[in-house]
């Protein structure tokens, strides 16, 4: 497996289209992921949420459970 560097290195070597299209891809890749990222936390806050694992109330109420 390549390190990171020499992929750097490498795409360093290419020329300014090639660089720009890999720029894309990986901008491109990460959105996905953050996104799935995101996806995946919601679902996990609608099941703590339906299992009965939040809590809601105001700020003061969150300060008051912190402090206990």
């Amino acid at each position: 497996m390549a390190s990171i560097k020499d992929v750097l290195e490498n795409i360093e070597n290419l020329d300014i289209n090639d660089q720009t299209y890999i720029f894309g891809v990986l901008s491109k890749r990460l959105i996905d992921l953050k996104r799935s990222e995101i996806a995946k936390r919601a679902i996990e806050a609608d099941q703590a949420f339906s299992a009965g694992k939040v809590k809601s109330g105001t700020l003061d109420d969150l300060w008051d459970d912190l402090n206990d």
